[in-house]
């Protein structure tokens, strides 16, 4: 499929989505929000990608909500205008959930800056790693706006309410040394390119694994979220009632008493 703000590289069983507006350092306009959730689709739909890499071309990651561009469809005055606003928000939001909802594991790469909107991406992600360079703000604050396309939701379950409400009351910068502190990252590394490889490297040593092994993890943890230790105990246990006799788990028992590596079809 053509992108206009987005490009797709497949390598072996993984791919990462780049955010390829390096010119407008990535700011999130129209074309972003349009097409995220056919690229995710598309990248859902190929069933020899096992994992994804999310990440930016150029200076930044992404510097966020394109205002000059998105402007006019957010800031409406008019009571039919304010109607309007909130089929728009909810517009927004399913894009940034599409990354939520992909069964495969999605990894995010940060460098640069990280704002706004980019937060909001980030958290839908499973992982993230970062470039000793990024700096992270939620900065709708600063704008005159409540964070309104995921952060608030996701973002409390990855670094506590405590942080969250220091980073999202201020609207402060923080670095990358502030964000692995926090877990807001899970690791930080020189650069940007060490940064997408060790995230493709990473994405690499997952898609190596049984597809329906570590999907079904993605869906257990999600599910597990909010619930109690019995509940997903029992949502763990009918999942793998119904998967334990997969072809990838007999490839697994054959790999271990053969001595070689396993070949897993997902089957």
């Amino acid at each position: 499929m053509h992108y206009e703000f987005f490009e797709i590289e497949k390598h072996d069983q993984t791919a990462t989505l780049w955010l390829n507006r390096p010119e407008k350092r990535n700011a999130m306009g129209p074309a972003f929000w349009n097409e995220l959730p056919r690229a995710m689709g598309e990248l859902e739909d190929d069933a020899a990608v096992r994992a994804v890499v999310i990440a930016g071309r150029g200076k930044d990651f992404t510097i966020g909500l394109d205002l000059k561009a998105m402007g006019g469809a957010l800031f409406g005055s008019e009571p039919r205008g304010r109607f309007a606003v909130v089929d728009e928000i909810d517009r927004l939001q399913r894009s940034i959930t599409a990354v939520a909802d992909c069964t495969k594991p999605v990894i995010a790469a940060v460098h640069g800056y990280c704002l706004g909107g980019g937060i909001d991406l980030v958290t839908a992600c499973d992982i993230r790693y970062a470039a000793r360079d990024a700096i992270f703000s939620i900065r709708e604050t600063k704008i005159a706006i409540v964070a309104d396309v995921g952060t608030l939701q996701r973002l409390p379950a990855i670094i506590g309410k405590g942080h969250v409400a220091e980073l999202a009351f201020t609207g402060d910068d923080i670095d990358a040394e502030r964000a692995e502190a926090i877990h807001l990252v899970n690791r930080v590394f020189a650069d940007g390119e060490t940064t997408v490889a060790a995230a493709r490297n990473l994405a690499e040593r997952i898609a190596a694994n049984s597809p329906l092994a570590v999907q079904g993890t993605k869906r257990v943890l999600e599910f597990c979220e909010g619930k109690s230790v019995e509940d997903g105990l029992q949502y763990v246990a009918t999942w793998n009632a119904a998967f334990l006799g997969s072809d990838d788990l007999r490839e697994a028992m054959a790999a271990f008493v053969e001595k070689r590596k396993p070949k897993f079809t997902g089957r």
